[in-house]
């Protein structure tokens, strides 16, 4: 069965247009209700999230209606980020989990992303048996089982207490003068909550959601208003979150930006000196720097690869009993601690790592040197298939060739928006640009 609903995560589009409406949401909740709720017995719970958006108020109620039609009991934990709902999930004995956001995208996204019971997030098998499902005959509970909704106040606060016990006894950030960009979205209250408690003085930005400015301007994918307020605050280092606080950029304390790969790099360095780093190997992405691949080798510290997705990334953790991955994007994902990626708690093992050595947010958050790499998307309308036309496809044959041995190429559709990613690394950038414009110019005459 090919999925129609479900990309790299979860389902996600524009509020109020197929599929992210009111009424797919409803039939996704009764299908979820369904998969989840093997039996009549009563108890059945799920916990659900949301980040900021105006729309979320929209799928929430719709999905709470679907999931109690089939007699699931409803958790509403309000605004957290995207890793409480894993955590929630399984603290609070629940049968699934489910976050509404559409992470670093704008405003008018919204999404659906769910958890199994095990807090992570669901295998590519259980998506498609819950998309058969969704556009199946529904199978309501009978009245008298009809699920219940209710709201849990202290949702925050029981994450921020586990992130807080993420960061190493005995340390404290006293001293230290930290920004952090919540981009207006899910984590605009925990995480500065959890950097003050720990003894930070905190400089926060983005941190007055109104439905309508997740995203806008600020964030890990827009940070340059986080690099000026580090250069005019005299800050010590910048912890950029995204719309859902699952993944995060650091900044130091001139503004440089240190994406996944450097903090993956960081990390793992660490963790294989403490011996903590288990089968000494770190689980990244195709689109992971080739400069992280050299840094590691350097250390004989493996290197796994995983088609582009944190979920993914995790699925090959757990199959190879791998502790710590994540992506270029800044989703680092460590499994001691969460589910998923955790951009807050990444961001306290970074500052863990300046109080522990005494180093500067430059010196920490530059371990390699990257190979120059390039990435352009060309947007495609719903039906197109680029990929598939003849012209494309000799294109990027071309440029494989002129790349062999010198460098690689990378071509993939979005998993959340309609775009083809162009994405190739190189030494010679004059290369690099050729070969990537080439491909592009073949993609656009294509759509």
């Amino acid at each position: 069965m090919t999925r129609k609903l479900f990309g790299t995560d979860g389902v996600r589009g524009r509020a109020n247009t197929y599929p992210m409406t009111a009424e797919l949401a409803l039939r996704l909740g009764a299908a979820a209700g369904r998969y989840f709720r093997r039996d009549a017995s009563p108890g059945h719970r799920v916990v659900i999230g949301k980040d900021t958006r105006l729309s979320g108020y929209m799928i929430e109620t719709a999905l709470t209606a679907g999931l109690t039609s089939t007699g699931m009991n409803v958790l509403l934990l309000g605004p957290v980020p995207t890793p409480a709902v894993g955590l929630l999930t399984t603290s609070m004995r629940a049968d699934l989990g489910v976050m509404i956001s559409a992470s670093h995208n704008p405003a008018h996204d919204n999404g659906i992303k769910f958890f199994g019971p095990d807090g992570f997030k669901l295998s590519d098998e259980a998506e498609k048996e819950i998309e058969a499902l969704v556009f199946s005959e529904s199978q309501p509970a009978q009245a008298e089982n009809i699920g219940r909704a209710k709201r849990i106040d202290d949702g925050r606060f029981r994450y921020v207490e586990r992130v807080k016990g993420t960061f190493p006894q005995g340390l404290t950030l006293e001293g230290l003068r930290v920004v952090v960009d919540c981009a207006n979205g899910a984590a605009y209250k925990a995480a500065p909550e959890v950097l003050w408690e720990l003894g930070a003085e905190v400089i926060p930005l983005g941190v007055t959601p109104n439905g309508h400015n997740i995203n806008d301007g600020v964030g890990s994918t827009k940070p340059q208003a986080a690099q000026a307020l580090i250069r005019e605050s005299g800050a010590d280092v910048g912890i950029c979150l995204d719309g859902d606080a699952d993944r995060v950029a650091i900044l130091d304390e001139t503004g440089a930006i240190a994406d996944g790969d450097q903090i993956m790099a960081l990390f793992a360095n660490r963790w294989a000196e403490e011996g903590r780093l288990m089968g000494r190997t770190l689980a990244a992405t195709v689109m992971s720097n080739l400069g992280l691949e050299r840094f590691l080798s350097e250390r004989d510290i493996g290197l796994h690869r995983t088609p582009v997705g944190d979920r993914y990334v995790v699925e090959a953790m757990r199959r190879y009993g791998m502790n710590l991955g994540g992506e270029q994007s800044g989703h680092i994902v460590m499994t001691d601690y969460a589910t998923t990626g955790d951009g807050l708690i990444a961001g306290l093992q970074f500052l863990a790592e300046m109080v522990r050595t005494g180093r500067r947010a430059s010196e920490l958050a530059h371990s390699f040197e990257r190979v120059p790499q390039l990435l352009q998307n060309v947007r495609f309308s719903a039906g197109q298939t680029p990929l598939e036309v003849s012209d494309v496809k000799a294109a990027i044959a071309e440029a494989e060739a002129r790349l062999a041995g010198s460098g690689r190429l990378l071509i993939r559709k979005s998993g959340t928006e309609p775009l083809i990613r162009v994405m190739a690394e190189c030494e010679d950038e004059a290369l690099l640009k050729r070969v990537v414009g080439d491909v592009v110019s073949a993609v656009e005459a294509a759509v």
